[in-house]
C-alpha cells in the first residue's frame, strides 16, 4: 500500500516523457515487432504490463481483460490509478502525457517503481498510436476521471464523469485496421497462455480474462481466472504435467542476492531432455542470458562437488560433463532487476553481468540445503546424471558415425534418396515420405529438377522416451541427418545443428492421411522439435496435405480434402457421383499426387512455427503426448475425443 513518504508517492510529477511518438503509426514494426498476430498481442500485453507493474510495487491485486464483441479489448487494474493532475512540464493532465508521449511514464522515475516489465519499455502510448479508438479511465481520489483518443490524438481533454469508491485504471482500445491489416482479431489462447503464466510469476495477483465472442457450457461468456499462491512451484507442476519425476519434491528458493530479487524452481523427471525457462522482470527471456548461465553454473558445481563427496561416480571412468546435470531437469528462473540490459537477436537475452553471480550463489545454497537434507533425493539425481553420462558416451560413438556419413564429409547420401538436380538449397525440397510404395509414387511424380524424395520406413522411434544414442543409432533418423547434410553437433553441444550445410529450405513431411499417417508425422515433429529446433524456428518445416476422397462424375475429377468439402462437391455435382476414398499415398498415381499434393502451384502446405508465443505449449504437450507418463494422455485422449474423426 502507499505510504506517507514522498519519495513513495504516485503524482503527476513522477510521470517522465522520453520522446515523441510521431514516427510509431509510420513504423510500427520498430515498436512491436510485426503488424501480424505477434504485434497486435503485444499491443495487449503493453497495456497489462503497466497493470503488473503496480502489482510488482505492492498496489494492484486484481488485472482484468475482457475480449469484446466489437473487436476491442478491455484491461482493468484496482492499482492507484494513473495521476490525472496537470503535468507541470507538458501542460496537460499526467493522463494525457502517459497516453500520447512515446516512453513517458512511472516506470522511468525509480521513486515510483524500482522494477519494471515490458520487452520495449514503449508503454502504452504506443497502443494508443496504433488504435482507432482508445478511452481510458481512471479511478482515483474517489472520482472517476475519462479520456478518449483517436489514432493517439485526444479528442476531448480528461474530464471528471462521477464519484467511484474504488481505484485503477481502465482502458479499451480497439487496434486500427489501417495498421493491423491481415489480423484483427484477438486470439484467447495465446492471451490467455500469457496471463496464466504473469500468475505463475507473480503469485497472489489474480489475472481473470473473458472471451465475450465464445459461450461456455452454461450460455455464459467464457472466461478462465488465474491465480497461484505457490507461484514457480505450480508453474513447474504445469509445465511438467505429462513426466515423471523422480524426486518427492520440487527444489525451490527465494529470496534477494546482492540486490537482486531470485527465484527458483525446479525438479527431475524420466525424461532425457532439458527444459529451461528464464524471466527476467516477467519478460520470457528465451535467448537465455546471464542469469540462466549463473544458474547453470551454480547446478553444475554443486551437484558436481556432491556427487564427488558420495562416492558414486568414484568407478566411472569418463568425465561427467555440464550437459549430464541437466538431463531430465525442469526448472524456471525468474529474477527482479532494476535497469536490465538486453541483448541478443530479438532483444531477449539478458547482458547484466551481476545477474549472473547472485543467482549462482542462491542456486548453490538452495541445492546444498536440499541435497544435505534430502539423502534419499540426492543419491537418486546422481544416478540420473550418472545414466546421462553413460548415455552421452553412448551416444558420441553414434554421433561420430553419422558424421562420418553426411554428404558434407564425404560419406554420400542415403542409398534410399532421390535427389534433386538444383543445388541452390534455397529453391530445393525434400520429402519425407512414409513407406517404399508412396515413396516410389512420389519418385515418378515429382519435378526432378529441385524435389528431392526419402522414404521412411514405417514409424520412426520416438525420442520422446529414448536416450540420446538410442536416436542416433536409429537407421531412418540416420538417413534423416545425412540426407539433410547438417552436421548432428559435438559433445559439448549435442543438439547444435550446423545449419548453413542444410541441403533443402523446405522439409516437408508427407504422410497419409489417415490415423496412421498422422501418428507417424507427429513422431517426425517430435524429433525436429527435439534435435533439430533450429529448422522448426526457420520455417523450414512443412506437412504435405494429401486429399481424402476424389469425387467423379463422367470426365469430372474433383478432390475433397475433408468431409464437408466431399458432401458440397458431391450435391453440386448431382446425380450419379462416385465417390473414392483414398486410405493412402499409394492409392494415387503419380499425376494424381503431383496435381494434389506436390505441384506448388496447387498444393497446400502446412508450415510448421514454433515462435515465443507456443514454445511452452510445445514443450508441454509433445512431453504429454509423446512422454512416459499415460495418465495425462488418456485425460487429453477423454477432453477431446469428442472433437476427433475416426476412420474405420
Amino acid at each position: 500500500m502507499p505510504t506517507d513518504n514522498p519519495k513513495n508517492q504516485y503524482s503527476a510529477d513522477s510521470i517522465q516523457a522520453l520522446e515523441g511518438m510521431e514516427h510509431v503509426r509510420k513504423r510500427p514494426s520498430m515498436y512491436i515487432g510485426d503488424v501480424g498476430s505477434r504485434g497486435l498481442h503485444h499491443l495487449v500485453y503493453e497495456v497489462v504490463d503497466n497493470s503488473i507493474d503496480e502489482a510488482m510495487a505492492g498496489h494492484c491485486s486484481t488485472i482484468t481483460l475482457e475480449i469484446n464483441n466489437d473487436s476491442s479489448l478491455t484491461v482493468e487494474d484496482d492499482g492507484r490509478g494513473i495521476p490525472v493532475g496537470m503535468h507541470k512540464k507538458e501542460g496537460v493532465s499526467a493522463l494525457e502525457v502517459v497516453m500520447t508521449k512515446i516512453g513517458a511514464g512511472g516506470k522511468f522515475d525509480k521513486d515510483s517503481y524500482k522494477v519494471s516489465g515490458g520487452l520495449h519499455g514503449v508503454g502504452v502510448s504506443c497502443v494508443n498510436a496504433l488504435s482507432e479508438l482508445l478511452i481510458a479511465k481512471v479511478f482515483r481520489d474517489g472520482k472517476e476521471y475519462e479520456q478518449s483518443y483517436r489514432q493517439g490524438k485526444p479528442i476531448e481533454a480528461v474530464k471528471e464523469i462521477g464519484k467511484s469508491d474504488k481505484t485503477g485504471t481502465l482502458v479499451t482500445f480497439t487496434p486500427d485496421k489501417e495498421i493491423f491489416k491481415e489480423v484483427t482479431d484477438f486470439d484467447y489462447e495465446i492471451l490467455s497462455n500469457r496471463m496464466r503464466e504473469l500468475s505463475y510469476l507473480n503469485k497472489g495477483l489474480r489475472i481473470s480474462i473473458t472471451d465475450n465472442r465464445k459461450k461456455d457450457k452454461d450460455g455464459n461468456a467464457f472466461s478462465e481466472t488465474f491465480l497461484s499462491k505457490e507461484g514457480l512451484s505450480e508453474f513447474i507442476q504445469y509445465l511438467d504435467k505429462g513426466r515423471l519425476p523422480i524426486i518427492s519434491s520440487i527444489i525451490k528458493m527465494e529470496g534477494e542476492k546482492n540486490g537482486i530479487p531470485v527465484e527458483v524452481a525446479m525438479v527431475y523427471n524420466s525424461s532425457f531432455s532439458e527444459n529451461l525457462h528464464s524471466y527476467v522482470n516477467n519478460i520470457d527471456t528465451h535467448e537465455g542470458g546471464t542469469h540462466l548461465s549463473g544458474f547453470r553454473r551454480g547446478l553444475t558445481n554443486t551437484l558436481k562437488k556432491y556427487a564427488d563427496s558420495s562416492g558414486l561416480t568414484d568407478k566411472l571412468k569418463f568425465e561427467i560433463s555440464s550437459d549430464d546435470f541437466r538431463e531430465g531437469l525442469t526448472a524456471v528462473i525468474s529474477v527482479k532487476v532494476a535497469e536490465p540490459q538486453f541483448e541478443g537477436q530479438t532483444k531477449t537475452k539478458l547482458g547484466n553481468r551481476e545477474v549472473s553471480s547472485a543467482v549462482s550463489q542462491s542456486v548453490s545454497q538452495m541445492l546444498e540445503d536440499y541435497l544435505e537434507e534430502n539423502p534419499d533425493d540426492s543419491k537418486i539425481i546422481v544416478q540420473k546424471i550418472i545414466l546421462a553420462a553413460q548415455a552421452r558416451t553412448a551416444a558420441s560413438k553414434a554421433r561420430e558415425m553419422i558424421q562420418r556419413k553426411t554428404v558434407m564429409t564425404g560419406g554420400g547420401l542415403p542409398g534410399k534418396l532421390s535427389d534433386c538436380s538444383e543445388t541452390d538449397p534455397s529453391l530445393c525440397e525434400v520429402f519425407l515420405v512414409e513407406g517404399d510404395s508412396a515413396g516410389g509414387t512420389a519418385k515418378q511424380g515429382r519435378d526432378r529438377e529441385f524435389q528431392a524424395i526419402l522414404p521412411l520406413r514405417g514409424k520412426i522411434l520416438n525420442v520422446e522416451k529414448a536416450q540420446q544414442h538410442r536416436v542416433f543409432e536409429n537407421e531412418e533418423i540416420r538417413n534423416i541427418y545425412t540426407a539433410l547434410g547438417v552436421s548432428v553437433g559435438t559433445e559439448e553441444d549435442s543438439k547444435a545443428l550446423n545449419v548453413e550445410k542444410l541441403r533443402y529450405h523446405k522439409i516437408i513431411i508427407m504422410c497419409d492421411a489417415d490415423v496412421d499417417g498422422s501418428h507417424i508425422s507427429t513422431l517426425i515433429l517430435t524429433f525436429f522439435f527435439r534435435y533439430m529446433k533450429e529448422l522448426v524456428e526457420g520455417g523450414n518445416i512443412y506437412i504435405a496435405t494429401p486429399p481424402l476422397y476424389l469425387v467423379k462424375k463422367g470426365n469430372k475429377k474433383v478432390y475433397a480434402w475433408n468431409d464437408d468439402e466431399r458432401d458440397n462437391i458431391a450435391k453440386d455435382l448431382g446425380t450419379g457421383v462416385s465417390i473414392q476414398r483414398y486410405k493412402g499415398l499409394g492409392e494415387m498415381n503419380a499425376d494424381q499426387l503431383w496435381d494434389t499434393t506436390m505441384n506448388p502451384e496447387s498444393r497446400t502446405l502446412r508450415l510448421i512455427t514454433l515462435n515465443q508465443d507456443n514454445s511452452q505449449d510445445a514443450e508441454r504437450w509433445f512431453a504429454t503426448l509423446m512422454g512416459d507418463e499415460v495418465p495425462p494422455r488418456r485425460k487429453f485422449i477423454e477432453e477431446n475425443a469428442k472433437y476427433a474423426k475416426i476412420d474405420v
